[in-house]
């Protein structure tokens, strides 16, 4: 039985149906930079594919959890106090949305890479 386990995206299909890896390769080139699209190489390896995605969403995150910390210090001079609580709110929002993401390719990258999930009861 093909089983997908909790956190895996909607748009992929669970390992070992028909096209799953079609499906895995572009899910994950729509969460990469459109230029990753260019690499025949990135489309022809999808395992490949997963580790740049991995390395992309772990960048993402980064690069979010500095903004957080450095928000208010960074933007309190050039902004109003309301816009710095909206723009450490988008923040928040993007972190939450790069970590189901971060799950997510994980989950794919080590299907791709040959773990299948077992239905618990």
């Amino acid at each position: 039985m093909n089983v997908a386990p909790p956190g895996w995206p909607r748009e992929v299909r669970p390992p070992d149906t028909p096209d799953w890896e079609t499906t895995a390769a572009s899910w994950l080139l729509d969460l990469c930079p459109a230029d990753y699209r260019r690499y025949a190489g990135l489309r022809r390896h999808v395992v490949v594919l997963a580790r740049f995605a991995v390395l992309h969403v772990d960048a993402g995150l980064a690069a979010c959890r500095r903004g957080l910390s450095e928000a208010r210090a960074d933007l309190g001079q050039v902004a109003e106090p309301a816009v710095v609580d909206a723009a450490i709110q988008t923040f928040q929002l993007e972190e939450a949305r790069l970590l189901a993401a971060r799950r997510a390719v994980g989950l794919v990258e080590e299907a791709l890479r040959g773990r299948r999930y077992v239905a618990r009861l």
